[in-house]
């Protein structure tokens, strides 16, 4: 992708961020977002098939900088009071929410944050997976696998919401603690 397509998609990923922190995804148009982004109705088909396709891709580009920079350090050893790798990714990646990396915040409490935490909890599905077959800790449960990842997941996602919502009081140290307690009953249940 040359320097110009990258400016537009730019244009457009910005246009559509600033609306949808302003209204309902279902009641955006694309005719909004090409004259917001100041582009032509080709040019945006050029990027994108669709709206959904837009919001995929949106989604998949600020999740994928934050998995992936969490996934580079899947190896580290504690850093604070967490003694696991795996700790470490979720300390990490809170930091990177609290960082607020391309407006990620606003994305997650918006009216539409449903939309953008349900990326989100797809892409740390795959996280961690990747964590924990590693490791084997999920084989010898009495649960399927794929519920406990499905589970974990989805506790990673509400304590972001919660903190969020809670005007991120606690440090990112903290908030991890408090996911750690939560799911740690259920790795130690096997």
């Amino acid at each position: 992708m040359d320097r110009r397509q990258k400016k537009t998609r730019e244009a457009i990923f910005k246009a559509f961020t600033v609306l949808l922190s302003k209204k309902n995804y279902n009641h955006i148009t694309v005719q909004e977002i090409i004259d917001v982004a100041d582009v032509g109705r080709t040019t945006f088909y050029a990027h994108f098939e669709t709206k959904e396709f837009l919001l995929k891709e949106l989604c998949e580009e600020l999740f994928e900088h934050i998995i992936g920079t969490a996934m580079g350090h899947s190896d580290i050893k504690g850093r604070y009071s967490c003694e696991k790798a795996s700790d470490v990714v979720y300390l990490h990646l809170v930091q990177h929410l609290q960082q607020n990396d391309n407006n990620i915040l606003e994305l997650l409490s918006c009216q539409n944050n449903d939309l953008f935490l349900k990326y989100f909890k797809n892409d740390l599905v795959n996280l961690i997976r990747t964590l924990y077959e590693k490791n084997g800790i999920l084989k010898n449960s009495k649960l399927p696998e794929d519920f406990l990842i499905n589970h974990i997941a989805s506790t990673f996602v509400e304590t972001v919401s919660w903190w969020i919502s809670h005007n991120m009081k606690e440090t990112p140290e903290t908030i991890t603690d408090y996911f750690l307690a939560a799911i740690e009953p259920i790795l130690q249940n096997k």
